[in-house]
């Protein structure tokens, strides 16, 4: 009989070992390891006895005991599958930001036809995934859009700054994302600290991320379908 393949690169924490009794003790040792309010889900699998820890969108796996921890993937032997893959895919379409909880007075805001459809980017002017974005987004209609300016990448701050600090926000944007036009904002206070906070705190890790009316993220350039696909199916749901 073949059995589930179990990958794994790391490592064992040699505490004494008793099987805990409920989960609440088993969060408790995992705490000792990781930060407790950081533990997202803490369920048991189907396989081995492990129990499935989900810590900043990211899986691992513990013993009963909470001693030893397991870093890498589960494979079905049958299918090949990757079990945990098929999980944190779960885990990032079943991921939520509420608008409410961003700083969308900061956003430079663009109303395009009757601006009934929301979206929200997070995005870096040097990003070339963010520009191809920026194309596919004068595509669309009838959609207001507030952009996030997260400069991360090396030398993006400046770009930025020039940006928002611009007579015209939204023509330096376009001009700059759409026709390489370099900004000529003059020094100006700007609010990036406080968009770069708010995207910490939402755990957006790359740009251009996503955000729709529903709350729905998506990480990394979509195509001007999904994009649609998206924006009518999160105006239902929202």
């Amino acid at each position: 009989m073949r059995l589930s393949l179990l990958v794994l690169i790391l490592l064992v924490y040699t505490l004494p070992g008793m099987v805990l009794a409920d989960q609440s003790e088993l969060r408790e040792s995992i705490g000792l390891h990781f930060p407790v309010d950081k533990i997202e889900s803490l369920k048991k699998t189907p396989y081995l006895g492990l129990y499935e820890v989900v810590v900043d969108g990211e899986i691992f796996y513990t013993d009963a005991t909470g001693n030893y921890f397991f870093f890498g993937h589960v494979v079905d032997g049958k299918t090949r599958k990757s079990l945990t893959g098929e999980r944190l895919q779960e885990i990032k379409d079943a991921r939520r930001i509420a608008l409410d909880s961003l700083p969308l007075e900061l956003a430079i805001k663009t109303i395009k036809g009757n601006g009934e459809r929301i979206l929200v980017v997070f995005t870096d002017p040097n990003c070339p995934y963010c520009k191809q974005l920026e194309k596919e987004l004068t595509k669309v209609t009838d959609v207001t859009i507030y952009t996030l300016l997260y400069p991360i990448l090396n030398g993006s701050v400046e770009v930025a700054a020039g940006i928002w600090c611009a007579t015209d926000r939204v023509k330096a944007w376009d001009d700059f994302m759409l026709r390489n036009i370099a900004p000529k904002g003059k020094d100006c206070e700007t609010p990036l600290a406080t968009l770069l906070q708010a995207g910490k705190e939402n755990k957006v890790n790359g740009t251009p991320t996503l955000i729709f009316a529903d709350g729905s993220v998506v990480g990394g350039m979509i195509p001007i379908e999904m994009i649609v696909k998206k924006l009518d199916s999160a105006i239902k749901n929202h």
